[in-house]
């Protein structure tokens, strides 16, 4: 071999086996060290699951709670239903309103319920053509229509029939309408992105979802509640500019930091 072809062959540690079971065991410092990260790392973690759990689990209170709704309005008159505990936690909103509500002239009745929730993510999957079918209700129709609000604001919703199965079929109709962030809409993909998906650590409460569904047994029944009622139950919820106007006051951050 030539003395160039030496110079470029590199040592190895043939022919020194101490030195090679040195070189094949992990120092005791190292490996401890390695543990101490490990450990310290699922603590964080931990404790990361642990606060997020408990600041997602304290409710995001509105200015008015929900149940300020008056129970009369106009020639409605509201009786209160309540609602399951064990049916309130799966639902997981932080608000909520549930009456019966009449009209005292043409004797049409019309139940009401509004949800609230700070937490969009939570709202996905309370949907009539969920929830209905999930509780023995067979799904029948579903169209789209838009009802003028006594103000004359148009407000979208789908309306939904459904009937219960047996020899006395009862059909129910269900108008469901959505307020994301003040703005109407009758689509839930609207908030299913991904931004919505994140946890509000920051209690925005105008960062939100309401769920309006009014029920009867006639068509006629739950179009004119949502006319009569739909302008009242807006103002206890945050408008486009974070406004309540029930409550003369102004929530959350800047409507343009919000998805």
């Amino acid at each position: 071999m030539t003395r160039r072809h030496r110079a470029i062959v590199m040592p190895t540690n043939a022919g020194r086996p101490a030195e090679r079971r040195r070189a094949g065991r992990a120092r005791p410092g190292v490996l401890l060290a390695a543990v101490g990260l490990l450990v310290a790392s699922g603590a964080v973690y931990r404790m990361a699951v642990e606060y997020l759990g408990a600041v997602t689990a304290e409710p995001i209170r509105l200015p008015l709670p929900l149940e300020r709704i008056p129970a009369q309005i106009g020639l409605w008159q509201g009786q209160d239903v309540p609602i399951p505990v064990n049916v309130q936690k799966v639902a997981g909103n932080d608000d909520f309103m549930s009456r019966l509500y009449t009209n005292e002239r043409t004797g049409q009745w019309a139940s009401v319920y509004v949800a609230y929730t700070a937490r969009p993510r939570e709202m996905l999957g309370h949907r009539p053509r969920v929830c209905y079918p999930a509780s023995g209700w067979v799904h029948d129709h579903t169209a789209p229509a838009t009802v003028e609000a006594i103000s004359g604001r148009r407000v979208p919703c789908l309306v939904h029939r459904f009937r219960w199965p047996g020899e006395e079929a009862t059909e129910r109709v269900i108008l469901n309408f959505y307020i994301v962030n003040g703005q109407l809409t009758d689509d839930h993909r609207v908030f299913s992105g991904v931004g919505w998906r994140t946890p509000n650590l920051a209690g925005d409460a105008a960062r939100y979802v309401a769920q309006v569904q009014i029920g009867s047994t006639a068509e006629s029944a739950v179009r004119a509640a949502a006319v009569d009622l739909t302008d009242v139950i807006l103002e206890f919820l945050p408008d486009e500019s974070s406004f309540v106007h029930a409550a003369g006051t102004r929530v959350g951050a800047d409507p343009a930091d919000r998805p």
